[in-house]
């Protein structure tokens, strides 16, 4: 199974964007009200707080920890706001460490935490 394809992707068209939340609800069964606002700006502030790899795991992680509290739209915002901190925590500390030691190309990726 390829998740890669070709066709439109996600920035070509907004539209296609609201297509396929649309097939994926309706494909997973889910009866949810997304907040794709919410749920994009994670993944940029996971992406770009952590890492790249982060932003798909992270949105993951808070679907789960939103369902495993009852689930709903403002159980995913709870979680997604937490979420978002530690990211920017998490950048906030690694770029006070790169400061901290100009020398050391050792991250909180690298370190395992932000404090590391």
């Amino acid at each position: 199974m390829s998740l890669r394809g070709e066709g439109p992707r996600i920035g070509d068209d907004g539209r296609v964007l609201d297509e396929w939340i649309a097939a994926a609800k309706a494909e997973l069964g889910i009866e949810l009200e997304v907040d794709t606002t919410v749920l994009l700006d994670l993944a940029r502030d996971a992406a770009h707080g952590v890492a790249r790899p982060a932003a798909p795991l992270t949105t993951f992680l808070v679907g789960y920890a939103a369902a495993q509290s009852g689930g709903g739209p403002e159980k995913v915002r709870d979680a997604a706001r937490k979420a978002a901190e530690l990211a920017e925590r998490w950048s906030a500390e690694a770029a006070q460490a790169a400061a901290a030691s100009p020398g050391s190309d050792t991250g909180p990726s690298e370190a395992g935490s932000p404090a590391g």
